[in-house]
């Protein structure tokens, strides 16, 4: 079969590889939609944890096309998306609901062959079934929108807090939907592009500015936010980010960053004003209601596909540059 290989940091080619037979308790997904996320980008330039070769992808959606033994309740012909999440099951994070730091944590398309390639191997277990009326390209969405999710459910939020975003990109348009649906008061959203600010104020957020206009937005809470989130995994941005925390105020750290990325911040600022600091790593068993969510239309992700290129077309993508106005880019493969 035809797949995407990434062979080492900075070398990704098109090639034929193996197709992937189910085993025990597996089935082969004929594949679809792959959406094309950061992570992509940093395994691709060698910023990740992923080892090499690999082939990426890990938010995707398709048709089944053979059932492994031992699968009781999948056939072929379902049209289905995964949780890319591979847990163990077993160990004391895995016991306790924090699966996502398994300690022996792997993930389709992140530490084993992934979506971009005709066919992918998935646990019977990681899948949902998409209703009908649910298309491939927001079935390909499940997964980032289970970060989002995860991400929620990390920071607690209270109806009324005043949240300041820094990054509208596809994923950041969906934390604003979240936050308004959520109950934020001010949602105050920053970025480079005046095109995804524009579409976040669409979807809710009550003030934006460019990153040019960025001492603007202090002015909105002189005193700070509830809460502030990055979603852009730039140091200088979130560098900046923390200087925007109000008393008693939450961060959350929602971009990822390069794995050697390094920021400074104030610890006196951190003891003084009493603040919460809030890593939110992937999923973690947060694919069914981020399912739920997409299926009763609570988010709408359709307008969040910029374009779908061929998977022909991904090594240049890869190498870039990438326009800035894009937001969800997906790889259409059948």
């Amino acid at each position: 079969m035809k797949a995407l290989v990434i062979e080492e940091p900075g070398k990704a080619v098109i090639k034929d590889v193996p197709y992937p037979k189910p085993g025990l308790g597996e089935v082969t997904v004929k594949v679809s939609q792959v959406g094309i996320c950061g992570t992509d980008v940093h395994i691709y330039k060698g910023e990740f944890l992923s080892p090499y070769p690999i082939i990426p992808g890990h938010e995707f959606s398709g048709i089944i096309h053979e059932v492994g033994e031992g699968v009781p309740s999948f056939q072929k012909g379902q049209r289905v998306a995964a949780d890319p999440s591979l847990f163990c099951g077993k160990c004391e994070y895995c016991m306790t609901n924090r699966g996502n730091h398994c300690e022996n944590w792997g993930a389709l398309g992140n530490t084993v062959d992934g979506s971009m390639a005709e066919y992918v191997k998935v646990p019977y277990k990681n899948l949902v079934v998409l209703p009908e009326e649910m298309s491939f390209e927001e079935g390909a969405f499940i997964e980032p929108l289970a970060c989002v999710v995860y991400a929620m459910h990390r920071l607690q939020m209270k109806v009324g807090d005043q949240v300041l975003l820094f990054g509208a990109g596809a994923m950041g348009q969906q934390l604003v939907q979240s936050f308004k649906a959520a109950g934020a008061s001010q949602l105050v959203v920053v970025d480079i592009s005046e095109e995804k600010l524009q579409l976040a104020k669409e979807w809710g957020a009550t003030h934006v500015f460019t990153s040019a206009q960025l001492e603007e937005a202090r002015t909105i809470q002189p005193r700070g936010f509830d809460i502030v989130v990055d979603a852009t995994g730039i140091p200088n941005v979130i560098e900046e980010a923390l200087t925007f925390i109000g008393p008693v105020g939450k961060y959350l750290q929602f971009g990822v960053t390069p794995t050697d990325a390094k920021i400074k911040m104030n610890p006196f600022d951190l003891y003084y004003k009493d603040w919460t600091l809030i890593g939110s790593m992937a999923i973690n068993h947060t694919f069914i209601p981020a399912f739920n969510w997409l299926k009763e239309k609570r988010i709408d992700v359709s307008p969040l596909v910029s374009k779908s290129i061929s998977l022909e077309e991904m090594p240049s993508f890869l190498e870039g540059p990438r326009d800035k106005n894009l937001l969800k880019v997906q790889v259409k493969i059948s």
